[in-house]
């Protein structure tokens, strides 16, 4: 009679029991699917995140590039147009050498006045007129408006073979167009009736093997024609 008490008792418990670990068994495997499920959710926020920075950053890369496209767009515009107006400065200013080079030939030269710095003319590698460079002129221009003529005057800048031969070549333009400036602000000689040209050192009157002689290939020639 104990027996059976025992044994049934022994089976009422064990199913108890195994009821119990039946629950504690679901109650894990829910809070570890909950427990995942918050890692999920905070991995794609940080997914989220990082894919909006990155979306961000592309943004202003574009950006970059478009406004570094659209500057170069326009240094390239402004680069055309300034050739384009130097082409058609350089044209004018060819055609402007022609047509003076027609009149030229054209003209008949009367006679030529030489100024060196044999009779201190410039001072060495300078444009300024000297006292006597301008006591010269002073006295060049007088006779030439004292005789009342239509007359052509073209001023021709030479120098001597010291230095650069695109030195001497802006040299002796210089010098010449200080020539031009002073017959015109001092003596009212019209611009139009003179011209101005530089020879640098390409025609020597003498050898550049002596500081006398190179005193003498530094001078302003003055052309007078009609």
């Amino acid at each position: 009679m104990r027996k059976k008490y025992f044994w049934a008792f022994a089976m009422i418990a064990g199913m108890f029991f195994t009821g119990l670990t039946g629950c504690a068994t679901k109650e894990y495997v829910h809070n570890q699917i909950e427990l995942l499920s918050n890692k999920n959710q905070g991995l794609s926020s940080e997914v989220s995140a990082v894919r909006t920075e990155m979306e961000e950053n592309i943004g202003k890369v574009w950006k970059e590039v478009e406004q570094n496209g659209k500057e170069l767009s326009d240094l390239k515009e402004t680069v055309v147009k300034q050739k384009e107006e130097i082409e058609k400065k350089l044209t004018a200013a060819e055609e402007a050498i022609e047509r003076s080079k027609a009149n030229l030939k054209s003209r008949k030269l009367l006679y030529e006045v030489t100024m060196s710095d044999e009779s201190v003319f410039f001072p060495y590698k300078a444009t300024e007129l000297s006292k006597d460079a301008k006591l010269a002129l002073n006295v060049f221009a007088n006779v030439l408006l004292a005789e009342n003529k239509d007359v052509f005057i073209e001023i021709q800048g030479h120098t001597d073979n010291v230095g650069p031969k695109d030195y001497n070549s802006k040299l002796g333009l210089s010098r010449a167009e200080t020539v031009r400036n002073y017959l015109y602000t001092e003596h009212k000689i019209p611009l139009q009736r003179m011209s101005i040209f530089s020879y640098g050192e390409s025609k020597p009157v003498v050898q550049n093997n002596s500081d006398k002689n190179r005193s003498k290939n530094r001078r302003v020639v003055m052309m007078v024609m009609e």
